[in-house]
């Protein structure tokens, strides 16, 4: 129902996109968000987009990232530039609200000192 892609290894201030595509039951009717979960940390929100558009961030990665959505695709992305080496994680996307979807195994976002 989602799969997570375009992680991979980079250095401190370079950039990836990650791309998310979702199942129409789950897209087109929610808000869909990025989370990520470092290492001994709990999963976090770090970026969310209406059908509409309209978004919103965590304060971590403000400035820095950016989520859009292709509602014909059923794809939710993001942009993230300047990336920093504590944004390194396991991203994934899902709707914000529970019932969650299922996870998947996310894409893995290392970023190098």
């Amino acid at each position: 129902q989602l799969q997570a892609s375009g992680g991979g290894l980079v250095q401190a201030g370079g950039s990836l996109r990650l791309s998310c595509a979702a199942s129409g039951s789950i897209f087109n009717i929610n808000v869909m968000g990025w989370f990520r979960q470092a290492p001994g940390k709990q999963r976090e929100l770090v970026a969310s987009i209406t059908i509409g558009g309209t978004t919103n961030y965590a304060n971590s990665v403000k400035g820095r990232f950016t989520i859009s959505r292709d509602n014909a695709k059923n794809t939710v992305y993001l942009q993230m530039n300047s990336l920093k080496p504590e944004d390194t994680a396991v991203y994934y996307c899902n709707k914000i609200t529970t019932p969650y979807g299922y996870w998947g195994q996310g894409t893995q976002v290392t970023v190098s000192s």
